[in-house]
C-alpha cells in the first residue's frame, strides 16, 4: 500500500466533489470551543493529535486517523501538546 501524500489526498477529494483542499496546522494546546462551519469536511491527521467533540462523543485522533464532519454540525476541537496538522477537503 502506498503511503498517503497530499497530492493523492487532494486528487481523491476532488474526484469525490470537494472543491477546496488545504493543510491546516494548529499550535500546541489550542482549544476551539463549540462552533460550526458552513462546509462539510473530510480530513486526515498527518502530525500530532487532537480531540474532536461532537455532541457527547469525543474522538481522540492521532497521526494517520481520518475524520469527517458534515456542514453546520456543532463541534469543538482541542489540540495536543505538540499541536497538530491535518489535510482537509471542504465541500459547500
Amino acid at each position: 500500500m502506498n503511503p498517503p501524500t497530499f497530492d493523492r489526498f487532494a486528487a481523491a477529494a476532488r474526484a469525490d466533489g470537494f472543491d477546496e483542499v488545504l493543510e491546516r496546522s494548529w499550535a500546541p494546546g489550542t482549544v476551539l470551543e463549540t462552533h460550526t462551519h458552513d462546509f462539510g469536511v473530510r480530513a486526515l491527521v498527518v502530525r500530532g493529535e487532537m480531540w474532536l467533540t461532537v455532541g457527547e462523543a469525543t474522538q481522540h485522533l492521532r497521526t494517520g486517523d481520518p475524520f469527517v464532519l458534515d456542514a453546520n454540525v456543532p463541534h469543538a476541537e482541542r489540540y495536543g501538546d505538540e499541536g497538530a496538522t491535518y489535510w482537509v477537503a471542504r465541500r459547500r
